[in-house]
């Protein structure tokens, strides 16, 4: 009988594939996943039912994202930003804009890195970033799934090879502590070692997105016109309360943990300061949380369709096939690791989720092939942080969309999810496989 986890995943990246909105491929593939995990259909929406609530915080943390980037749109920031660097187009006519598109890729990179370490808000910076770009990025007829693979790089990258913010959490407090539990003595284990050739994998995917989409690509500017406000004016004091917002935005994200109410705080400082009216709150509000309700509906049908795999046991079962088809070669062995950790995460959307999961069977069976303290580390952590990049349900693909696709033009499933599947997950395979191999 076919395991839970390949039926569900599978059905749910076929539908996606063809262009079925994701929340219903994630709920048909939940329901496939549950009915052949033997749950029946009652104990499968249960399940379904019972994980929603675990993708609300972020859903509900997204759409006030949205209504505070649809605010700072109506502050003229966008057009102020897109006269500045439109500007700068002007002056290099010689050279295309080379110098600003490369200003703008290597600041959304730098950021993107930095959301995981330095400020850790994660995604919070994409709907308050990108949007306002977007207009400049389309007039330099930048390719879309470039930016997608140059965020989705910063959004991994650094949580999988730096012990620092969400790093320190991954590496430190779910990765090793886990391979420890697990019966493997990790003092003197230098993390950054044993992650090291996998980040290398993610690097040279980001080189290889460069080759793929350094062509142009046309996107109608009149659709970010209608949303993203361009056109609206603006003075140094929308502007000085703009930068105000953001700001106290992240500051109280920060402090409190909590992008809700960051977003809010910076919501009502455009009601207070008058840049928005009172009156037109309401309806601005509104405007704000359906540029984000796609993106809230998949991260709620996600949480139930990770919830409904966790629920058939199948997981697990997985796991231990995995480790009977090994046998006892080390390179086989290897292979199938990665492969079953990229399957694990690609369904339930989360590195951080997949690893203890994986840990339980992985690491004594690394221990019965001989792999070194090192090298178990490494395939542990590798299978863990494969399939972040490439999941329809993964914040680091929906966080990048939620930005770019704000009028329309950039599909989630083929200018997201398959250029980054291809770009860092591949790579990522064959450069874990060499780390588990020489370490």
């Amino acid at each position: 009988m076919i395991n839970a986890v390949i039926a569900a995943v599978g059905v749910m990246l076929i539908l996606s594939l063809s262009r079925v909105h994701v929340v219903i491929a994630l709920i048909v593939g939940a329901l496939v996943g549950g009915l052949t995990g033997g749950l029946g259909i009652d104990a499968t929406l249960k399940a379904f039912n019972s994980g929603l609530g675990g993708g609300a915080t972020v859903a509900l943390s997204y759409a006030l994202l949205g209504a505070f980037a649809v605010a700072i749109a109506k502050s003229g920031m966008a057009h102020a930003l897109a006269d500045k660097a439109l500007a700068m187009v002007d002056r290099q006519h010689a050279s295309g804009g080379g110098q600003v598109k490369w200003l703008l890729i290597g600041l959304l990179w730098v950021v993107a890195i930095a959301s995981q370490n330095i400020l850790p808000i994660h995604i919070a910076f994409i709907p308050l970033l990108v949007p306002p770009l977007l207009y400049v990025l389309t007039k330099l007829q930048l390719d879309r799934r470039l930016i997608a693979c140059v965020m989705t790089f910063g959004l991994i990258t650094p949580y999988m090879f730096l012990p620092v913010g969400f790093g320190n959490i991954f590496l430190n407090e779910i990765l090793l502590a886990n391979v420890a539990r697990s019966g493997v003595d990790i003092s003197g284990i230098n993390v950054t070692h044993a992650m090291g050739i996998p980040a290398l994998g993610m690097v040279f995917g980001l080189a290889m997105a460069f080759v793929s989409y350094r062509r142009k690509r046309v996107y109608d500017l009149s659709r970010i016109e209608q949303v993203e406000q361009v056109a609206v004016q603006y003075n140094p004091l929308s502007l000085m309360v703009a930068g105000l917002a953001i700001a106290a935005a992240f500051v109280i994200q920060l402090l409190l943990d909590s992008m809700i109410i960051g977003a809010l705080a910076g919501f009502l400082i455009f009601s207070v300061s008058g840049i928005v009216k009172w009156r037109d709150t309401d309806d601005l509000f509104t405007e704000g949380m359906k540029m984000m309700a796609m993106i809230g509906f998949i991260m709620i049908a996600a949480s139930g369709f990770g919830e409904v795999i966790k629920a058939t046991g199948d997981v697990q079962s997985l796991v231990e096939a995995s480790a009977a088809w090994i046998g006892h070669s080390k390179a086989i062995g290897a292979l199938l690791m990665l492969l079953v950790g990229l399957l694990v995460t690609m369904g339930i959307g989360s590195s951080f989720s997949t690893v203890p999961i994986l840990a339980v069977i992985f690491v004594p069976l690394c221990v019965q092939l001989g792999f070194s303290p090192l090298a178990i580390v490494s395939i542990v952590g590798t299978a863990g942080a494969l399939g972040d990049a490439g999941s329809p349900a993964s914040d680091s693909t929906l966080g990048p969309t939620s930005g770019l696709n704000i009028d329309g033009q950039h599909h989630h499933i083929w200018d997201t999810v398959v250029p980054t599947f291809l770009h860092y997950n591949l790579p990522l395979l064959a450069f874990g496989w060499v780390a588990a191999m020489v370490l």
